[in-house]
């Protein structure tokens, strides 16, 4: 049964017929990016299944058997600037076309220790926000060829939670290459960049027929943070019961990214923050959600400090 606070999608969204049109969905094999794509194949769109393990896509693709669309699953290793290089070059010798990109994956370390990923980045940030980055300005040409093209990145209620101290981008050690590592800090670091890069794409984007999100799916019950760590893992089995009565389930969850990738409505607001009802926002009024909302973190309002990650972001990833 499905939560009783939960913003679903409406019916005429959900109904559309989106044939012909291409998507791109990472972190697909499972829990939110799994429910996501199936909608978008239900529609009839064709999804391109950005997965780390490719035979975990594969598997779980075959449930779409009857489906209207189709989908296709490519490698991609976010924690790997080059596998990021290497799927896009890949993508663009394929299709001529990306009607959708929706960058759903995302990481916690756990534990109290910074772990790195190929290219030195820190893991949370560096696969949750970095290498969605990189993807995402690899592709914005092949957006721009649509008449009608989403752009959908997760962000969480963490970015947010924290309002005597509200969480912002380390710019001076955005991987935590001088700090006492912290992952629920960094958890929200790289979910206030997301809802900034978000924003800067918007505003960058105006002009164009490109439409960027930033969005907070709920709790879902999902792998996040299964495998990071032998506590975690033994926590999230042992109070998973618990947690299945206070979250959401990953169909619900994708709710409000097929929102922003499918929905009319959602084209008046590019740049915007979308999210679902949670517990963890601070005031009444707020833990409802909203299609959009305001984000209760001022850090995550801030042009300015959007345009500076973004800068900083072309460094890191190369592009600069």
């Amino acid at each position: 049964m499905a939560h009783k606070n939960v913003i679903r999608c409406d019916a005429a969204t959900l109904a559309k017929d989106i044939s012909g049109k291409t998507y791109i969905v990472t972190g697909a094999n499972s829990g939110i990016g799994l429910e996501t794509t199936r909608q978008l194949v239900k529609q009839g769109g064709h999804v391109v299944m950005a997965c780390r393990r490719v035979e975990a896509g594969e598997a779980e693709a075959k449930s779409f058997a009857g489906l209207k669309g189709s989908y296709e699953v490519m490698h991609c290793d976010l924690a790997d600037l080059q596998s990021v290089r290497n799927f896009v070059d890949a993508f663009k010798k394929k299709y001529n076309r990306l009607d959708g990109l929706a960058c759903n994956a995302g990481v916690v370390i756990w534990g109290n220790k910074a772990q790195y990923t190929k290219d030195g980045l820190e893991k949370t940030m560096g696969i949750s926000y970095l290498g969605h980055f990189l993807m995402t300005e690899l592709l914005l040409d092949m957006l721009k060829k649509s008449d009608d093209a989403r752009y959908v990145i997760l962000s969480s209620v963490i970015h947010a939670n924290n309002t005597k101290q509200p969480a912002k981008v380390n710019f001076e050690d955005i991987n935590w290459k001088t700090r006492k590592y912290n992952a629920e800090v960094a958890y929200a670091e790289a979910k206030v960049a997301t809802v900034l890069y978000a924003k800067e794409l918007g505003e960058r984007l105006k002009d164009t027929n490109v439409s960027a999100y930033s969005v907070h799916p709920g709790w879902a019950r999902s792998n996040f943070g299964k495998g990071t760590n032998p506590f975690m893992t033994f926590m999230i089995n042992l109070t998973r019961p618990l947690v299945r009565s206070m979250s959401d389930s990953s169909e619900d969850s994708a709710q409000t990214s097929l929102h922003c990738l499918l929905s009319d409505d959602a084209l008046k607001h590019s740049g915007a923050y979308f999210s679902q009802h949670s517990v963890l926002y601070n005031d009444k009024q707020t833990k409802k959600g909203g299609w959009p909302m305001v984000s209760p973190n001022p850090n995550a309002r801030d042009m300015g400090q959007a345009k500076r990650l973004v800068e900083m972001s072309y460094e890191l990833v190369g592009l600069k």
